[in-house]
């Protein structure tokens, strides 16, 4: 039996967890991240925050790497000023994701960045963000759903060459495209939906949307396909 990709999913760190009787600190990621993994046909390896130097190493023992969605990216990050509507820092989380975009990219694994993990994608290559959109995240706590147009002959246009309806929660997005990257889906309203590397010597991808909350199963199994060629 061929064995399956290894893909590494990016987690997070929570004080005052609560289970059982415990009370505790927890590196957490909703359980939709590895399940699309592992429905998509890999094998899904959480990686909690650790020391951005070590993240060489990490990205090296895996096929292919999924940054999780998120809290706001801190937007010294990318030059700008803190607008009062973006939410509170997250330093350790920005700076290990960000060490394993760039490794990633160093090595030549399959990337895909979801919400957060896109705009993180956007900002590792010298891109910027918008800092508050209306109408993405209409219901606090609660996904919405929005058309998602592709752009034909992209990466992304070959994966989901149709129109579709995506689980969106978001209230950022790209601004500025990082060096290399290119848009390959927007929403109605003009709003950059996904974006790829089409000159990076591996998969590169990264959507507005959350993948792991629908049914659709054909951008993360673009993505293990990837990993395990």
């Amino acid at each position: 039996m061929t064995a399956r990709p290894l893909i590494g999913v990016s987690t997070y760190l929570e004080a005052g967890v609560r289970w059982g009787v415990w009370e505790l600190a927890a590196a957490l990621v909703p359980a939709g991240y590895p399940r699309l993994v592992q429905r998509a046909g890999g094998l899904a390896l959480l990686l909690p925050p650790d020391a951005p130097e070590r993240a060489a190493s990490v990205v090296d023992r895996l096929d292919g790497v999924v940054i999780a969605g998120g809290p706001d990216v801190d937007p010294s990050r990318y030059g700008a000023e803190r607008s009062p509507r973006t939410g509170p820092p997250a330093p350790q989380r920005d700076a290990w994701e960000l060490a394993l975009i760039r490794a990633a990219l160093a090595a030549g694994k399959p990337l895909l960045g979801i919400c957060r993990g896109m705009q993180l994608l956007n900002v590792a290559l010298g891109g910027t963000l918008v800092q508050h959109l209306d109408g993405h995240a209409e219901v606090v706590g609660a996904f919405g759903d929005h058309a998602v147009k592709p752009v034909p002959g992209t990466l992304y246009g070959g994966i989901v060459p149709e129109q579709t309806s995506v689980p969106t929660y978001h209230h950022q997005a790209v601004d500025r495209l990082g060096e290399g990257l290119v848009a390959s889906a927007y929403a109605q309203d003009g709003t950059v939906e996904a974006i790829e590397a089409p000159s990076a010597t591996a998969w590169v991808l990264g959507v507005q949307w959350h993948p792991e909350m629908a049914e659709d199963l054909r951008v993360m199994r673009s993505l293990v396909t990837a990993a395990g060629a």
